[in-house]
């Protein structure tokens, strides 16, 4: 890996003129409509841009996020590089073959007609991306719409200023410049975009924003995919491995300073094993940060002052026990790893995603306590199981919902190949990933070929109808079903079965000769 050089080195983070950014639509509309996209090893160039877009300038990547973010490059390379080179990966060994037009299966009504589905690029994307992660949720959902054949308008986030300046400078470097066009800016810029009908848009961030771009896209008719994150929970059995698992329960929680949106959010646990629970967390964190996360080079900042300060109100505001941590430096962007025992269910770091490095620990009752919890309110991106008890892992996992489930782990299920990621209800939309952001963005277009021999069995359905060609349709294209279920079963069904008898040879002898046989009355 590259070392990070100086941020004097950094692009200036320029927005782009309004005016600019409402040509944006109708400049990638145009290109998409030359067809340039349409070919795979065209596409797949396309990728390969990206993949070195972030090989070649890893150390300019890294300074504009240790300036953003104050993020170690040691951290980026583990939870974003080495993934996201995956996904890519991914998306270059795949397009090729999930581009190709998909046989239906074999019907023999249908057969004649070679029905098949046509993998199209739906045409032009908007991808709205957040500050917290780079490349997992920039590079991964681009690379997936240009493997699919679209072009792209993309609108980093306005809080990351020098990680977008980066991007605005490095795509049209890497990437064909018509294709994918880099609007910088904040809320006026991406307000105009909004403004125009996109063929896919997807949005990556809260769901209070997610709200405005789903009302205007609703005014255009541009469908979304949104991933928006949550609360997630963790619950905690005290069968589970616990050094195991408060040293992965405290890295996914503290991993870029908990600004992730599938961070643990809180810790569900029996009461009587609350303490034994906590000291094992005591010694992960000591373990993690020997000298103080303050002075660690594994420790990121907070996003922006106004974050931190929410952060630093929540903690003050908490009637829990703050047994770690606890200090904001708000000018700094620094909040410390904080874990905080003994917190209820109406707590003020209850009320909503903390997205920071601040862990709750709930005591209940029992795990149905916890899952009717879970279940009162919106269902969560992820969810996290530590237990060594199958029975206790499959009741949470039956008993709840959410986008993902992991067990005895946090995080790890985003770079899982070949998983889709993605939420449910207020968690979000849709799925992306792999071959599932290539789907997110292809249009499934269905192709028949009719032939005009086929108007000898197909001609009943022609004017004037009658009851002759209505039977002759039928026997082409009414399914058959196997007996009543058992609800809907009388006691006594002989005249019935006796009734089904005869009308199906009424429909056959119609068919057949023409004319009508015994109609036998309705059961």
């Amino acid at each position: 890996m590259s070392e990070a050089i100086s941020t004097a080195e950094l692009p200036e983070y320029v927005p782009m003129a309004l005016e600019d950014v409402a040509k944006v639509r109708e400049d990638l509309g145009r290109v998409f409509a030359s067809g340039k996209t349409r070919d795979i090893a065209w596409r797949k160039e396309q990728i390969l841009g990206l993949v070195y877009m972030l090989k070649d300038n890893i150390g300019l990547f890294n300074a504009a996020l240790a300036k953003d973010l104050g993020r170690a490059p040691l951290e980026t390379h583990i939870l974003e590089v080495a993934p996201v080179l995956g996904d890519l990966r991914t998306l270059y060994d795949g397009v090729s073959k999930w581009s190709k037009t998909e046989s239906m299966p074999f019907d023999m009504a249908w057969t004649a007609m070679r029905p098949r589905v046509r993998k199209e690029p739906k045409g032009c994307v908007l991808v709205i991306s957040p500050f917290n992660y780079a490349f997992n949720l920039t590079l991964a959902p681009i690379g997936g719409a240009l493997a699919a054949g679209c072009t792209v308008a993309f609108k980093p986030s306005e809080l990351t200023p020098h990680l977008s300046a980066v991007f605005a400078k490095l795509f049209p470097l890497y990437v064909d410049p018509e294709v994918v066009r880099v609007v910088n800016g904040g809320v006026p810029e991406t307000t105009v975009l909004l403004e125009s009908q996109w063929d896919h848009i997807m949005y990556t961030g809260s769901g209070r924003v997610a709200r405005i771009v789903l009302a205007a896209a609703a005014k255009t008719l541009s469908p979304v995919t949104t991933e928006l994150g949550g609360k997630s929970p963790v619950f905690v059995d005290s069968t589970c491995d616990l050094k195991v698992t408060a040293r992965r329960l405290l890295w996914g929680k503290f991993a870029n300073a908990g600004q992730t949106c599938i961070a643990p959010d809180y810790v569900l646990v029996q009461k009587d094993f609350q303490d034994k629970f906590i000291q094992a967390l005591l010694d992960a964190c000591k373990e993690f940060y020997p000298d103080g996360a303050e002075k660690s080079d594994s420790f990121s900042r907070i996003i922006t002052e106004t974050h931190a300060g929410r952060l630093g109100k929540m903690i003050d505001a908490t009637k829990g026990q703050v047994v770690y941590g606890g200090s904001v430096v708000v000018d700094k962007r620094f909040v410390e790893p904080t874990i905080v025992k003994d917190v209820e269910y109406d707590d003020a770091l209850m009320a909503e995603e903390l997205f920071g490095p601040v862990l709750p620990i709930v005591p209940v009752s029992s795990v149905d306590a916890a899952i009717a919890y879970v279940n009162a309110h919106d269902h969560p991106l992820s969810l996290y199981i530590f237990s060594r008890a199958q029975p206790f892992i499959d009741h949470v996992t039956s008993s709840t919902r959410s986008g993902s489930v992991v067990t005895n782990d946090t995080m790890i299920h985003w770079a899982a190949p070949g998983a889709p990621f993605g939420g449910v209800g207020p968690s979000g939309s849709g799925a992306y990933k792999g071959k599932h952001t290539f789907d997110t963005f292809t249009h499934r277009r269905t192709a028949l070929d009719s032939p005009s021999w086929l108007d000898i069995v197909l001609s009943g359905r022609y004017p004037p109808l009658n009851k002759r060609k209505a039977d002759t349709m039928d026997l082409l294209t009414l399914p058959s079903f196997p007996g009543r279920p058992s609800h809907l079963r009388e006691e006594k069904r002989s005249w019935g079965l006796f009734s089904g008898f005869y009308s199906v040879v009424s429909s056959v002898t119609s068919a057949v000769f023409g004319r009508p046989t015994y109609k036998a009355k309705q059961a």
